[in-house]
């Protein structure tokens, strides 16, 4: 007979990450250079890679994986901040 274990919740639980990390942020927006120009804007020297992901079925959008070092908590989040803000892309995940 299986004995199911109780499920743990994880509502309230913060993962716990060492800094500074490489961080993978998934963009998704309608066109690929506006997004590589707002990425130059918002990280300006700071080393990146940026690599293609995937295409909706129509088309429409792209989502591309930025993948960079973030130096601690309070980077990693405002870096999100300022992507999700700016009108070249659509999504942050």
């Amino acid at each position: 007979m299986n004995e199911q274990k109780p499920q743990q919740s994880l509502k309230g639980c913060k993962p716990e990450i060492d800094y500074p990390c490489v961080w993978q942020y998934k963009i998704i927006g309608q066109e690929r250079q506006a997004i590589q120009t707002a990425l130059s804007q918002e990280l300006g020297d700071a080393p990146y890679s940026l690599s293609a992901s995937r295409r909706s079925k129509t088309g429409k959008y792209i989502s591309l994986n930025l993948e960079l070092t973030v130096q601690d908590e309070e980077e990693r989040l405002h870096l999100y901040k300022v992507l999700k803000t700016n009108p070249a892309i659509t999504m942050v995940l």
